[in-house]
């Protein structure tokens, strides 16, 4: 073992939600955290034949956990429409890609990632190619294709009847589920997602697309194995009948309050209510953690005209994150553990970017402080990677995964999103080289979707 790295005189915050510590050591041995404040300082000082350990001056600086994104697609090489992510991603060059875009996660702070789903079985094998040392990366759990019905995920006709597509594998049996979610666990797939939502061409949101006793199959195959299960879920329906059939934890609970949505078009009546209600009742009663991935809607509502997005895919998102902040106040004020996840891995959220700004949106939206919102961006991280009391914190025992960051984010929480206030980053125990330049490659023709115009050529727009 080589020597042990001080992490000297920082401004601690922990990750467990308790104050910061100004002026507060903390020593790592190996992949390990062995001492916080006057402890450390004393075990760094070892008998004269060991080595002396390596010391980073933190003064000034705060030091936290690596941050931990529940929440990201790395297999999915940023598309920019459905039409690339369904028919421009051959298997191959989506592996490496992957591969070369897991370091930038680590240079962006992030030391812990759950890839939720992705295409192929490219999630596991990244995770095994980055835990023995072939790739650099962050921690990561992964699962494979996310479970829909045919009028389920987001991408209408493009789902097929049956099969796999993109990130999709159409289930249309009880027996199917089974096998399907069997035969991933197989292949190494740490979690099981499942599409309880889709869009269907014609109508307006997304609506449920399973029935709570489908729901209840997949749950029940996965448990079995050990394995939890997660579900997107964007509409209060989805996210009751999720709850009900014992899904680990939830992604979205989109519209669980007033606001648009499927099942608001229209006066809100009392029956609608009363199931916003009973939702809400039960997530409180169950204590499901919640990924409530505002990232992605925030980015696209507030800076998507400036990427050229349209006007309609700005006006989707605009008030989904108004129309469920209200009721999930209620669920983290009654102790729902919240958890961050970008949704990173499309255009809108390329790899390396903007992991830190659901901890903004939270602060924003739900009205928590930013040492609420760290911790939800770094303890609570940690049970979506099954790794609760392993990492997301900064106690002894604790894996060793440590954040530097010039200023203090309880002032502006804004500076986590910025790189270059990063002193250093430590996963797994050693150091993260910052120095490098950042990772830029050229994108090839077959990537995109080729397309003759942006609008139709129509005489009048010639002749005005």
């Amino acid at each position: 073992m080589g020597a042990d790295l001080l992490i000297a005189n920082g401004n601690l915050i922990d990750g467990t939600g308790a104050a910061m510590r100004p002026a507060t050591s903390v020593l790592l041995r190996g992949d390990r955290i062995v001492g916080v404040g006057a402890e450390a300082e004393l075990l760094a000082d070892r008998p004269p034949h060991a080595p002396a350990a390596e010391r980073i001056d933190a003064s000034g600086c705060t030091v936290m956990p690596g941050l931990i994104d529940a929440h990201t697609h790395i297999t999915l090489g940023e598309p920019q429409s459905n039409d690339e992510l369904f028919s421009h991603r051959e298997q191959a060059f989506s592996t490496l890609l992957a591969g070369w875009q897991a370091q930038k996660l680590l240079r962006a702070g992030v030391t812990s990632a759950l890839d939720v789903d992705g295409l192929y079985f490219i999630g596991p094998a990244l995770r095994d190619a980055i835990d023995c040392g072939i790739i650099e990366g962050p921690r990561l759990k992964a699962g494979t294709h996310a479970l829909l019905t045919a009028v389920g995920g987001t991408a209408g006709r493009m789902i097929p009847e049956s099969g796999t597509a993109g990130y999709a594998q159409v289930v249309r049996t009880k027996d199917e589920m089974v096998q399907t979610v069997r035969n991933q666990i197989k292949f190494g797939a740490d979690i099981i997602k499942v599409h309880v939502t889709g869009r269907i061409p014609g109508r307006p949101g997304e609506l449920s697309v399973w029935t709570e006793e489908e729901l209840r199959v997949v749950c029940d195959t996965a448990h079995d194995l050990g394995v939890p299960v997660t579900g997107h879920c964007r509409t209060a329906r989805a996210t009751r009948d999720s709850l009900r059939a014992g899904m680990d934890f939830l992604l979205h609970v989109s519209f669980l309050g007033e606001g648009t949505g499927a099942q608001n078009v229209g006066k809100e009546d009392r029956e609608t209510r009363a199931l916003f209600e009973e939702t809400l009742e039960l997530l409180i009663e169950r204590r499901t953690p919640v990924v409530p991935t505002w990232t992605f809607l925030g980015n696209l509502s507030e800076f998507g005209h400036k990427v050229g997005a349209s006007a309609a895919a700005m006006d989707l998102f605009r008030d989904e994150i108004q129309a469920t902040a209200t009721m999930l106040r209620r669920a983290y004020d009654a102790g729902v553990p919240f958890l961050c996840g970008s949704e990173t891995g499309f255009s809108i959220t390329p790899v390396g970017e903007w992991h830190a700004r659901e901890m903004e949106l939270f602060v924003r939206f739900l009205g928590i402080s930013p040492l609420e919102a760290i911790t939800c961006g770094t303890r609570n991280g940690a049970i979506a990677m099954g790794m609760a009391g392993m990492v997301g914190t900064l106690e002894v025992d604790r894996l060793a995964d440590v954040l530097v960051v010039d200023g203090d984010p309880l002032l502006d929480i804004r500076i986590l999103g910025d790189r270059t206030r990063f002193r250093a980053v430590v996963s797994r125990g050693r150091r993260v080289d910052l120095t490098r330049p950042w990772p830029e490659r050229t994108v090839m023709d077959q990537e995109k979707v080729s397309q003759y115009s942006t609008q139709p050529l129509t005489w009048n727009l010639v002749n005005p």
